[in-house]
């Protein structure tokens, strides 16, 4: 019924024996699908092994905004981008809060991954913060028409949302939208169309409400989506399936849905 969107399985603290428990509790509350997103090119190889028994994980290839110390050539990137099991290019994106002294290095990345999303024709999962202008300026600029992606564990305003929605992205809410601190951010999501939203976990970081403070796992993902069913005033049945339907969407996995 579930899909974790956007989970970092290869960053959580445990041993293979304790991601399978993992995942499998996870199964057990209704999750079907985990997409495991690489923030480091460097670590696609390991990230990759990690996963590669479980058929119901996807994994995406690219460099966090973050992770500008492990960059990589655009040739690089697309050759890992461009095997088989890739389904997605990043993360990738903008990130002036924590880090604005490599905004010039950010920028050359982002760049150079949207161009590798064109061309493989694979959508982009993108991290912004602090970075509204650049980051949809460089979309409009760059973008081919094709190309579609996600704005993941979105912070942003309805604005930025709409400007994405806009050029065929996707917005995808975490379980910030359950923190004390988040009421902007919920009412950008009462706003942003049902058909335009996918559910994640960010994990192993930013567990909902009432997990917080814990190491953060695909199956809270249910918690992120019974909050936001609330908000929108929609059951948590209906929620599911259109976010699932969403991701299976803009992901091309519609054979992994007949299967799950």
């Amino acid at each position: 019924m579930f899909v974790d969107s956007h989970c970092h399985l290869d960053r959580l603290k445990q041993g293979p024996e304790e991601l399978a428990e993992t995942l499998n509790f996870a199964r057990t509350r209704g999750v079907e699908h985990f997409l495991c997103v690489c923030v480091s090119v460097g670590d696609y190889d390991s990230m990759l092994a990690a996963v590669s028994q479980f058929d119901d994980v996807s994994v995406s290839c690219g460099v966090h905004p973050l992770h500008q110390d492990e960059a990589c050539s655009y040739e690089e990137l697309l050759e890992k981008a461009q095997r088989e099991e890739v389904v997605a290019i990043g993360e990738t994106g903008l990130d002036y809060f924590y880090s604005p002294e490599s905004k010039e290095v950010q920028l050359t990345s982002f760049v150079d991954h949207i161009k590798v999303a064109n061309e493989t024709k694979k959508p982009l999962i993108i991290h912004t913060r602090d970075a509204r202008e650049d980051t949809i300026n460089l979309l409009r600029e760059h973008k081919a028409a094709h190309t579609k992606g996600v704005l993941h564990c979105f912070t942003e305003s309805l604005e930025m949302a709409q400007a994405a929605i806009e050029m065929d992205f996707y917005i995808s809410i975490s379980g910030i939208v359950t923190f004390n601190s988040a009421d902007e951010l919920r009412e950008v999501v009462k706003a942003i169309p049902l058909e335009r939203l996918l559910i994640e976990t960010d994990s192993p970081w930013l567990a909902p409400v009432p997990h917080r403070g814990k190491q953060n796992q695909p199956g809270y993902v249910v918690e992120v989506a019974e909050f936001i069913a609330e908000l929108k005033n929609v059951s948590v049945k209906e929620l599911a399936e259109i976010t699932t339907q969403n991701f299976y969407t803009l992901f091309s996995l519609a054979d992994k849905k007949k299967a799950a």
